[in-house]
């Protein structure tokens, strides 16, 4: 189970951090619950060697359980590990304790921590005891860090996750806007319209936005309106008559930062399967008041046939604003006997606006 390895999105220098705040919290308690049992403690005595290797031996057994011990365990949780992890950590402690108190203080203060001719049976069970703390207080902490590790961890890969999606999403609405394009263009060419050459120059103009705008992951509200401009007297150049489109445009911060492509799917599937003239122009009503960018298209329903890519352009909106825009939006699809109509509205980043 890889997960349990302890790696994850915190940093070393936070870990250290963390410990830090850890035993200084860990060090004030301790103290006041002393200070309390033992009010005159620090005015009579310093700590004496076996209350300093008691710190030294605490300290040791809980850095042993932590780095050694618990990642081992966890790596792979199974009841063995855990009985050879909880073993292993009291063998530490009272190994060491015996080492630091029995042989080396005895040696040189002339006595040890414990009377002589203690039994090697009380010697174990009592430490038993004693030695639970550090592996206890050892365990808490990892498990703590660990789970910090997990959500940052999660984070993380949601964050990688939606970003990858967003640039999935880009991929697949620039081709769908040149294709259109292209059949526009196409058109012009094959019935020899001398619309065509002004028709390739707003191509460019489209080019340029789809190659230079839509890498970034926030772009001006007024490039998306230019963008849509452009699109939509592309699309005015295969009629006649003209005046298609009613574009009404009320921005009060035109600097204010969306994703590209967030509101010409909109625009594109209105132009592509919506039917208008004249005397029936599509209409489109953009508003962005403070925080709040309201978007909304109704065109008369075409009879032709919806295509394969048809579907597309909408499909990732909703994909996109899901991403940008969790529980900040709403979309409403109307469809009456002859009107289509789609009502967006999005509440913006107060940080981008």
């Amino acid at each position: 189970m890889k997960p349990f390895t302890h790696t994850g999105s915190m940093t070393k220098k936070k870990e250290v951090l963390f410990h830090g705040l850890f035993w200084f919290l860990f060090a004030y308690f301790e103290l006041i619950q002393f200070e309390l049992s033992n009010p005159y403690f620090f005015k009579i005595r310093k700590l004496d060697i076996f209350e300093i290797s008691a710190g030294i031996i605490f300290l040791a057994t809980f850095y042993f359980t932590y780095i050694l011990i618990l990642p081992r365990v966890f790596e792979k949780l199974n009841w063995k590990r855990v009985f050879f992890g909880i073993g292993s950590g009291y063998i530490f402690f009272i190994s060491l304790r015996y080492i630091l108190e029995e042989i080396l203080i005895n040696h040189f203060m002339g006595h040890g921590n414990y009377f002589e001719g203690t039994s090697f049976t009380f010697y174990t069970y009592d430490n038993l005891y004693y030695g639970s703390f550090p592996l206890i207080v050892s365990s808490i902490l990892w498990i703590l860090i660990f789970n910090i590790r997990l959500l940052e961890y999660n984070k993380h890969i949601i964050e990688e996750k939606s970003a990858t999606e967003v640039k999935f999403l880009k991929a697949q609405l620039n081709p769908h806007f040149m294709f259109n394009t292209l059949n526009n263009i196409y058109s012009l060419v094959y019935f020899k319209s001398d619309k065509a050459l002004s028709a390739i120059e707003k191509l460019g103009e489209l080019m340029r936005y789809t190659t230079y705008e839509t890498n970034k992951e926030r772009i001006d509200l007024q490039q998306e309106v230019n963008y849509i401009k452009s699109y939509i007297e592309l699309d005015q150049l295969r009629h006649e008559d003209g005046n298609t489109v009613n574009f009404q445009i009320d921005i009060e911060n035109p600097s204010v930062q969306i994703p590209p492509f967030l509101l010409s799917p909109l625009v594109e599937n209105a132009l592509k399967h919506g039917k208008y003239n004249k005397d029936n122009p599509i209409l489109f009503n953009l508003k962005q008041t403070g925080n709040t960018l309201f978007f909304k298209i109704t065109n008369k329903i075409g009879n032709q046939k919806k295509d394969k890519l048809g579907g597309i352009g909408l499909d990732n909106l909703k994909k996109s604003l899901a991403i940008n825009y969790p529980d900040a939006h709403s979309i409403k699809i109307n469809k009456e006997q002859q009107t289509f109509s789609v009502q967006l509205e999005i509440k913006l980043d107060e940080k981008l606006y």
